[in-house]
């Protein structure tokens, strides 16, 4: 079991689900999650459309498939994420309208929760990987010292990778604060 690569991988997730709150500036990645009902498949919106940012308060949805612009545009209007989608017949254009103070401390509170669940998820490999050592002593392949060595090491790569998920969260922060 790679250690390092699992907790390597559930930092990158936190961080891909970091990406999905949104910041006063638009970002096509805010449309990540969304999903489209596209001829009966859940389908992502990115291999349906072209996604784009021709400025600062702006998504621009650029759809292949002209066909499907009504159900881009309901899935997003229907989505948890508030935008209105706005339709030309061409392209679909999303405004990010400024966000408030209460909205900016809720989504700092939102970005507090997905590290916390990035930390458990570094918690659990950390655990795992403790049982595979203190099992592996057990039964004879480990001595004590080596054994306590192996969670020490253990240890100091989940405090690493604990540090680096806090250091995304506070950039996240100041950029969720950033006027």
């Amino acid at each position: 079991m790679d250690i390092e690569a699992s907790m390597r991988k559930s930092v990158e997730a936190t961080q891909r689900t970091f990406n999905t709150i949104r910041t006063g500036r638009a970002n096509p990645s805010l449309l990540d999650k969304l999903s489209i009902d596209y001829y009966g498949a859940e389908t992502p919106l990115r291999s349906l459309a072209t996604l784009s940012t021709p400025d600062s308060q702006t998504i621009q949805i650029q759809p292949f498939d002209r066909g499907s612009m009504a159900l881009i545009e309901k899935a997003i209007a229907m989505s948890d994420l508030g935008l209105t989608p706005n339709n030309d017949g061409k392209v679909i254009r999303i405004n990010i309208p400024p966000l408030t103070e209460d909205r900016r401390k809720e989504f700092c509170k939102l970005a507090s929760r997905y590290a916390e669940e990035g930390k458990v998820s570094l918690r659990n490999i950390r655990r795992e990987a403790i049982d595979v050592v203190k099992k592996q002593e057990k039964e004879g392949e480990l001595s004590e010292d080596q054994s306590r060595d192996a969670q020490e090491k253990v240890q100091k790569l989940t405090d690493r990778f604990i540090a680096e998920l806090e250091k995304h969260l506070s950039e996240k922060e100041i950029d969720i604060l950033k006027v």
